[in-house]
């Protein structure tokens, strides 16, 4: 188990997987034959960051928007016909699904800090990474603190804190990420690694005005229509903070 907490909260942590390398880059390889999509937040970052989904609520692998806990049920897309050994790894997270994606950073690029929006586990969310490929040059940064994942390896992160990658190498760095809801398989899994009060810091820690409003401006660069629902939203909530 590894774990970080700062005045006792648990912002990252270590799970007890370890998946095939090799049959991870043999998926892979299916995926990269498909069309990549560009994150649609173009001011987070700098170079090459695509991403394509394996789970959708349109089933379309185009479709790399995540959605909260709040959103419709996510289906599989059509690449997961022939990715069975991705299909084998999501089946371990006995939870509801709410977004399944593969995150590619290319050589030489950058995402610049930010956070994202209720996507704690105190929000009953939580988004896991599994490194497919990545080079000893990537840095990844939660919270001022360097996580180095490696592949197979299996890692939540608390994306609520601020956050950062930089991939100084010369290969991609391509991640299989999962959002999932809370529930009693997760909680077991979770509070097993670590203390469950550690999980669930002050909302005004992690949550700003600031924050909300950079959300908001970074979303209205998305043409996807669920990124107008999560506006919405958002607004809402930085309204019954006034």
């Amino acid at each position: 188990m590894t774990s970080a907490k700062s005045q006792n909260i648990t912002k990252f942590l270590k799970l007890p997987y370890q998946f095939d390398e090799n049959l991870l880059l043999t998926d892979l390889k299916v995926v990269n034959e498909s069309q990549w999509i560009p994150h649609f937040n173009t001011g987070g970052y700098e170079g090459n960051w695509k991403s394509i989904a394996l789970y959708s609520t349109s089933g379309n692998e185009t479709n790399i928007f995540a959605m909260g806990n709040d959103a419709t049920a996510i289906v599989e897309t059509p690449l997961m016909k022939d990715c069975l050994y991705f299909k084998q790894v999501i089946g371990n997270f006995k939870c509801t699904l709410l977004s399944v994606r593969l995150l590619r950073l290319g050589a030489g690029a950058v995402i610049k800090p930010h956070r994202d929006h209720q996507l704690g586990y105190e929000d009953n969310t939580f988004r896991l990474h599994i490194p497919i490929s990545t080079n000893p040059d990537v840095h990844f940064i939660l919270d001022d603190e360097r996580i180095i994942l490696l592949p197979g390896e299996c890692w939540y992160t608390n994306v609520n804190y601020i956050h950062s990658v930089l991939n100084h190498g010369k290969s991609d760095r391509v991640h299989l990420v999962i959002d999932g809801e809370r529930n009693a398989w997760s909680d077991k899994l979770f509070f097993s690694l670590a203390a469950k009060e550690s999980f669930f810091p002050p909302k005004e820690e992690v949550y700003s005005a600031v924050t909300i409003k950079q959300i908001i401006n970074e979303l209205k660069h998305s043409n996807q229509p669920a990124a107008n629902q999560l506006i919405v939203k958002l607004q809402a909530d930085l309204d019954a903070l006034k």
